[in-house]
Order: structure tokens, then sequence, then C-alpha cells
């Protein structure tokens, strides 16, 4: 046998082979990555314990108490209201997607005082911060002006500490 009529013979023989190659791949696959689920959107209650003084901050201890949440997006960070005759701010975060139980990174919370203005913190902090009925006990960056609490926020909108 001549090597062009083996080769001939060669390629005549594998056609079948790769004729059947396409079925070792299942058409039926999905194309790409599935879609990440969208938790379902609560309401969380908020309230900030405001340091009962107001020795430095001068006029601005009438001004608001704002809350941001990492999940939030510019603009939507709002005032809490003052709970009269106590030194509480209040407010509901409305719109917080369910982070718990932890399958990612906690929320970072925290509010500006305008109290605080003068402190090291430049009015920012997570201290005395209660999230869906949780005082939050981890605080990162703590005593600067990048001040946050985490947090998780489970399906009927309340706060989980991490590492618990």
């Amino acid at each position: 046998m001549t090597r062009s009529l083996a080769r001939r013979l060669a390629v005549v023989a594998a056609l079948p082979v790769l004729a059947l190659g396409g079925c070792f791949f299942d058409e039926d696959a999905p194309e790409g990555p599935s879609e990440v689920p969208i938790s379902r959107p609560v309401s969380v209650t908020i309230e900030y314990v405001q340091p009962p003084h107001c020795a430095n901050a001068g006029s601005r201890c009438a001004d608001s108490v704002i809350f941001f949440g990492s999940w939030m997006r510019p603009g939507e960070e709002f005032a809490l209201r003052p709970v009269p005759g106590t030194w509480v701010w209040s407010g509901t975060a409305i719109r917080v997607p369910v982070n718990f139980p932890p399958e990612d990174q906690p929320y970072l919370v925290r509010v500006y005082d305008p109290h605080l203005l003068d402190t090291p913190t430049a009015g920012v902090t997570a201290v005395r911060l209660k999230i869906g009925g949780q005082v939050l006990y981890y605080v990162d960056q703590a005593g600067t002006p990048a001040e946050s609490g985490l947090v998780y926020v489970d399906d009927n909108g309340v706060g989980h500490n991490p590492f618990y």
C-alpha cells in the first residue's frame, strides 16, 4: 500500500469518529453562568442614641442625624427623626436586600451626627447604633471618619452581628 493510499484510508476511517464528536456535547446546556438570585427586600428599623451633651458642636445640635448603609445608592441616605423626650433618633430603611444567613460580606452602616463634627470621626459613627433591633458590636475603622458597623439583615428585617 502506498503512503498516499494509507493517508486517504486514515482520513476516511476518521470521518465517522469526527462526525460522532458532536454527540459528546450537550446542546441543551445553558450558555454562561446562571442568574444571581435577587433577594427579597425588607424594611429595617434604625435607632441611634445621640450622646446627651452638645458642648463642642454649638448650633449644630439641632441638625438632623443622617443614616447610610452600604446597600444604598448615592442619594438614598436619609435623616433619622428624634424620638421626643429622649436622645434617640430613629427611622426605617426600606428596600434592604436580605443577606442573612451570611453568603457574602456584611453590610457597612453608620450615621452622620453633626453633634460629633468636632471629634476625630468628623461626625461619622457606628457606635450606639441599632439595626433591626441588634446593637452593633463590630465596628470597622473605629475612631476614624470611615468608621462603620458591620451587620447582616434577615428576611424579617432583624439585624445580626457577624462572627457569631
